[in-house]
């Protein structure tokens, strides 16, 4: 019986014990898949993190992109529409517009140059000249990274040079204010403090010549007469040409009548009219070359006419010869030199 007992207890140990073992694995077995689901939802969840963050840092940096890219360049209005410039331009090309970027202390890469015409020598640039009668792509070689232009330039000659690089034409309407053209350029250069700067020492001189003016001959009538040496014929400039207009509105200097009656900007004066330049004082100068070129010695004939040396400034010794590549520029540097030639002969 005992015996029987013992072999009993012992088997039903030994089922227990199995049962307990396989109810332990079950266990396991349940908590194995359980644990590799968490892992695999953690995984998930760092990797949609990491490439939400990988796409904001690719976001800003296009935006950062974007912003530097716009911060190199400037968008301004010329005379055909919105362009786009170099915010910080190393290699000016400024046709027509040299006096204004050497002003500034911009030196240009080129200097335009016409074989009727010749070179604004006043401006002593040391930089190659560039024919305006030629082709726009002779400019290539320079490699400007920004063109200006003013208003010798039509729309067809704009899209030529805008092939080349950016390419700013000034809008028409500034173009007869030396002082707005001052102030565009400077803008388009992306330095109008520089601009200001220039144009306040500008008027400060202005203002100290008309004062000295005024004193010196006050109401005394002027005059601005071209030498056209291949035609032999004098040109009187009136008040709105854009070469000795300044002379007038600025300086506040009173132009003989038949300057100040004019609406074109030159006029060819005939025998009859010059008779009738009464002027007290009189600036001339010839309009390609210097005076002791042999086209001008001959067409300086005229000036020893009865006709001429019957006119008042002539009687008086009131005429004055200047040097034609600056009273032939409006530009502010131009201006300068024109009004400093005005103070030497009329308010010495």
């Amino acid at each position: 019986m005992n015996k029987i007992g013992f072999t009993t207890i012992k088997t039903g140990a030994l089922v227990l014990m199995l049962a307990l073992g396989a109810a332990l694995a079950g266990c396991g077995a349940n908590s194995g898949p359980a644990t590799s689901a968490a892992g695999t939802e953690g995984s998930s969840g760092q990797a949609q993190e990491a490439e939400a963050a990988g796409n904001q840092a690719s976001s800003a940096d296009s935006e950062a992109g974007q912003e530097a890219e716009a911060a190199d360049t400037r968008v301004v209005q010329g005379e055909f529409g919105e362009v786009t410039l170099p915010a910080h331009p190393k290699r000016v090309a400024g046709i027509y517009l040299e006096d204004y970027l050497s002003a500034l202390g911009v030196t240009p890469v080129v200097q335009w140059y016409h074989p009727n015409w010749g070179v604004q020598d006043y401006l002593k640039l040391d930089v190659p000249q560039y024919d305006t009668s030629g082709s726009p792509e002779a400019l290539l070689a320079q490699q400007p990274d920004l063109i200006m232009l003013d208003g010798g330039v039509d729309r067809a000659g704009y899209e030529t040079y805008a092939k080349i690089a950016p390419t700013y034409r000034l809008p028409e309407s500034v173009l007869q204010d030396s002082k707005q053209i001052l102030l565009a350029v400077a803008d388009a250069l992306g330095m109008p403090d520089k601009g200001r700067e220039v144009l306040a020492q500008y008027e400060n001189t202005v203002a100290d010549d008309k004062a000295k003016l005024q004193e010196a001959i006050g109401d005394e009538t002027v005059a601005v007469v071209r030498l056209n040496g291949g035609e032999k014929t004098l040109a009187l400039f009136g008040v709105k040409n854009r070469f000795v207009g300044s002379l007038y509105s600025e300086l506040g200097l009173t132009p003989h009548p038949m300057v100040g009656e004019m609406e074109e900007y030159q006029q060819i004066i005939s025998e009859e009219g010059l008779a009738d330049l009464d002027a007290d004082h009189i600036f001339i100068f010839p309009a390609n070359g210097e005076w002791d070129s042999a086209e001008n010695k001959e067409a300086a004939k005229i000036l020893e006419r009865p006709i001429w040396k019957s006119l008042k400034a002539v009687k008086s010794d009131h005429v004055y010869t200047v040097e034609r590549s600056y009273w032939q520029s409006g530009g502010i540097q131009a201006n300068l030199l024109k009004f400093a030639d005005v103070m030497k002969n009329l308010a010495p």
